[in-house]
């Protein structure tokens, strides 16, 4: 049996954001259908969740469905929808003390799963523990366009002057305003790029990539990926000697 690995409790990332690759290719490498593979990542998404929220972890934000995703085949799509839609489990939910959110475009998900999803987001608003945060038809290229296209607006309606536009205000208008940025980004399956994730909020983000599947990617992974981060020094562009003065 593999030993736990220990973590120091005081230094867990406030903000984990997670895409979570490998699932056909776990699947084919079995002979299965790509839809299990989704089957058997989506029970791993409650198995870290509940991990992370047991861990002190502030914000989970899995990258469940990119702008992207709706280019694969449409049996896929509509497999992933009906997942989703079973997947939500408020139970878990209520059990963990874990508000559930989404970010992304959802208005062109089917209307069935939107229904569900704003059910959760309104029946778990009061628990005061992690948030779990699904990206749901999203990508940072969306994202930001909307925030250019909300600024200009404002400016354009007098509300805003343009030299009163900086990081802060931009950061006012992401789908992640009420979060702070990430802290620890993982991505599974053997990948190493970002794909359209939390570009803004990955800015300062320690990189973590890993050759297991999601599917496989349970709890002793996600404790590894922090014991990682935590040998990591984070100086946002200070010098060491600076840093070790402030701690």
């Amino acid at each position: 049996m593999e030993k736990e690995i220990q973590l120091d409790m005081n230094r867990i990332p406030a903000h984990v954001a997670i895409i979570m690759d490998g699932n056909g290719r776990w699947a084919k490498q079995r002979g299965l259908e790509r839809t299990l593979g989704h089957q058997a990542g989506a029970e791993t998404v409650h198995q870290i969740a509940e991990e992370a929220a047991r861990l002190g972890i502030r914000f989970l934000t899995l990258y469940t469905f990119s702008t992207e995703n709706w280019n694969r085949p449409e049996q896929e799509v509509t497999a992933l929808m009906g997942l989703l839609f079973s997947h939500i489990e408020e139970e878990t939910f209520m059990k963990n003390n874990i508000s559930f959110k989404v970010i992304g475009d959802i208005g062109k998900l089917p209307e069935f799963v939107r229904t569900k999803l704003i059910e959760c987001i309104e029946h778990t608003s009061g628990n005061t523990g992690m948030s779990l945060v699904l990206a749901l038809s999203y990508s940072s290229k969306w994202e930001l366009t909307e925030a250019a296209r909300q600024i200009a607006q404002e400016v354009k309606e007098g509300k805003l002057q343009p030299e009163e536009i900086d990081s802060e205000m931009i950061q006012r208008h992401l789908a992640t305003k009420d979060m702070s940025d990430v802290d620890l980004l993982i991505r599974t399956g053997g990948e190493q790029r970002l794909s359209n994730y939390l570009l803004w909020q990955c800015a300062y983000a320690e990189l973590y990539f890993c050759d297991v599947f999601w599917p496989d990617f349970k709890e002793c992974e996600l404790r590894k990926a922090i014991a990682d981060f935590q040998s990591r020094e984070r100086r946002y562009g200070k010098t060491s000697e600076q840093v070790m003065n402030e701690n």
